[in-house]
């Protein structure tokens, strides 16, 4: 697996969040590649950490920040996603809908509409959050898939 280097292009502010952040979403996807399904579920932990559970979690935290706390848009169930294309169609499909509302929001100032644990937070904290997230998620994600089957790279 080649080792793509983070992008250095020349942006304002919430083009640089999104460029970095979709970097790291592509890191992640692409660690998927060429494996089976036990390989994705695998988990080398106890606390059952897997690359299947990398993805459902980004998924499911994109669309919990940005669509139901930033938007206000009502919560939905968890579907499954038993096959591997349909488990990264729906972080991309999440992903392409987070990115929607990134870019067309008036600025990154704007609050969260319901509640977020506590005091609401701008989206600019939110996109900052999702980055970290997807960031630390992703070197998780480098350290399984060098364990299954020796590959690294970004």
């Amino acid at each position: 697996m080649p080792d793509h280097k983070p992008p250095r292009d020349i942006l304002d502010e919430r083009g640089t969040l999104l460029l970095l952040l979709n970097y790291h979403r592509s890191s992640l996807a692409a660690k998927l590649d060429g494996l089976s399904e036990d390989q994705i579920n695998w988990s080398p932990v106890a606390s059952g950490t897997s690359l299947r559970w990398l993805v459902e979690h980004l998924t499911r935290t994109e669309r919990l920040w940005i669509l139901q706390r930033y938007r206000g848009q009502p919560g939905i169930v968890h579907r499954d996603t038993p096959d591997v294309s349909d488990l990264l169609a729906a972080y991309r499909e999440v992903a392409h809908d987070v990115d929607e509302v990134v870019l067309h929001a008036a600025n990154l100032d704007g609050l969260t509409v319901t509640d977020a644990g506590g005091s609401p937070v701008t989206l600019r904290w939110i996109v900052m959050h999702l980055l970290e997230e997807t960031a630390r998620h992703a070197g998780h994600a480098d350290l399984i898939r060098e364990l299954i089957d020796g590959s690294t790279g970004r």
